[in-house]
C-alpha cells in the first residue's frame, strides 16, 4: 500500500508527539509547575532537580556551612531543699513545764549546746527508777563479795556463791539500762540528783531557724516540734530533668545556677543523683544537685533556676531556616551538582540565636539551601 507524501512527512511528527505526551504524564506526579505551566523542580526519591529558568531559583538562598565551638545546654527549675542529716526539728520526749529557754532565732549550736529546760515528771520517774536500779545493782554486789568472803574462808557455799553472782549480774544489766535512758537525754548520770529538771541539748550542731517556745508554757510529748535547727551552710536543689534530657545529663556533673532574687549572680552547683522513676504525668526524673551556701543565699522552699552547660565541642552552624522535618528525621537540602540538591538527614544539638549546631549529616564548605528550603518540600 502507498501513502501520499504529506502522510509520510505527517507521520513521523505525530509519533514523536505521542512519546511527548507520555513521557510528560509520567513525569507529572514527580514534577511541580508554576501556577500549572512552567515546571519549577522535580524529583527523584530524595534528589531535586531544579529546572534552568524555574522561579524556584529566585526565591531560594543558598549558602556554604562552618563549624564552630558548641557547648550543649539544659535548663530546669529547682526548689532548695536543707540536707535531711543536716536538720533537726526539736520536739520534747516527755510531757512537761517549759521553766528556762536558752533559744533565740539565729543562735548558733553545737551539740552540747542547751536549749531549754523541762520540769517533767516523766522525767521524774525515769529519775526515781535510775536510783532505784543503781541501789539495787550495789546491793546486790555487796551480797554477792560477802558469799566471796565466806567461801575464801570456807564457811560459805558455792552454790549460793553462784546465785549471788547471777542476780548481780542480772541487777547490773538493768542499771546499765537505766543509766542509757539518762544519757538518751544528755544527763549525766554521775551528776544526776532527783528532782532537777531535763535540759534539752541540741542533736546536731547549725542555726536555730524557728522558735516556738513560750517560758512557762505545758507541752505534751506529742506535741510536734517546737524549734528547729539547721546546717545551711550546704543545701540541696530538688529538680525535675525531662525524659528527653536523661541521655545528655550522663556527660554532665556541674551546672549553673540563678536566683530571681539576685540578678546577674551565678552559683555552681553539683549534681549528685539522678532519680531511678520516672513520673507518668511530668514525663521527668527528679535530680538533686548540692550547693556550697557559706553566705546563707540559699533558703530552704526558694526557687532557682539550673542550667548545665557542657564541655565545647565541634559543630557545623546552620540556620534555623535550613531545618527541614519529615516526621521524626530533620534534614537540610544539600547541593551535589548545579540546580540538584539531596535531602540530608542530620542530628542537632540545639538552637542558639536563631542558629542550630549540627553534630552529624554535614561537612565544612558543605552548600545548602538557606532560606526557601520550604518549597521544596511540596515535591514529597
Amino acid at each position: 500500500m502507498s501513502f501520499p507524501a504529506a502522510y509520510k512527512i505527517a507521520y513521523p511528527i505525530l509519533i514523536m508527539a505521542i512519546t511527548c505526551l507520555t513521557i510528560a504524564s509520567c513525569m507529572s506526579g514527580n514534577a511541580k509547575t508554576d501556577s500549572g505551566s512552567a515546571i519549577t523542580h522535580q524529583s527523584n526519591g530524595d534528589t531535586i532537580f531544579i529546572p534552568p529558568g524555574s522561579s524556584v531559583l529566585t526565591k531560594i538562598m543558598t549558602d556554604s556551612v562552618h563549624a564552630a565551638l558548641y557547648r550543649s545546654r539544659i535548663m530546669a527549675t529547682g526548689t532548695v531543699k536543707a540536707i535531711p542529716t543536716q536538720f533537726a526539728e526539736i520536739a520534747v520526749p516527755f510531757s512537761g513545764r517549759i521553766t528556762r529557754s536558752w533559744l533565740h532565732l539565729g543562735m548558733h549550736v553545737t551539740t552540747r549546746t542547751p536549749l531549754f529546760e523541762l520540769n517533767s515528771p516523766d522525767f521524774m520517774n525515769a529519775q526515781k527508777l535510775f536510783f532505784q536500779e543503781k541501789e539495787q545493782m550495789l546491793l546486790a554486789e555487796r551480797k554477792m563479795k560477802r558469799q566471796q568472803d565466806l567461801v575464801a574462808n570456807g564457811v560459805g557455799t558455792a552454790k549460793e556463791l553462784e546465785e549471788a553472782k547471777a542476780n548481780y549480774d542480772v541487777e547490773r544489766k538493768e542499771y546499765e539500762n537505766a543509766v542509757l535512758g539518762i544519757r538518751l537525754f544528755k544527763a549525766d548520770p554521775d551528776k544526776l540528783v532527783l528532782g532537777q529538771p531535763l535540759v534539752v541539748y541540741s542533736p546536731i550542731a547549725g542555726e536555730v531557724v524557728d522558735n516556738k517556745i513560750v517560758v512557762g508554757q505545758f507541752i505534751k510529748n506529742d506535741a510536734g516540734s517546737i524549734a528547729t535547727v539547721a546546717e545551711l551552710s550546704k543545701v540541696w536543689i530538688a529538680g525535675q530533668i525531662k525524659e528527653k534530657d536523661l541521655a545528655a545529663l550522663q556527660s554532665f556533673r556541674e551546672c549553673s545556677i540563678t536566683i530571681a532574687g539576685f540578678p546577674g549572680k551565678q552559683f555552681t552547683g553539683k549534681l549528685f543523683h539522678v532519680g531511678a522513676m520516672i513520673d507518668e504525668n511530668t514525663r521527668s526524673a527528679q535530680m538533686m544537685i548540692e550547693c556550697v551556701n557559706r553566705d546563707h543565699i540559699f533558703k530552704p522552699g526558694m526557687y532557682v533556676n539550673v542550667e548545665f552547660i557542657n564541655a565545647p565541642v565541634q559543630a557545623i552552624v546552620v540556620p534555623q531556616s535550613a531545618v527541614q522535618q519529615l516526621r521524626n528525621t530533620e534534614y537540610v537540602y544539600k547541593l551535589i551538582r548545579p540546580r540538584t540538591y539531596i535531602r540530608q538527614p542530620i542530628e542537632t544539638r540545639g538552637v542558639l540565636d536563631n542558629k542550630t549546631f549540627v553534630l552529624k549529616g554535614l561537612q565544612e564548605r558543605d552548600v545548602i539551601i538557606r532560606d526557601g528550603a520550604y518549597l521544596l518540600n511540596q515535591s514529597r
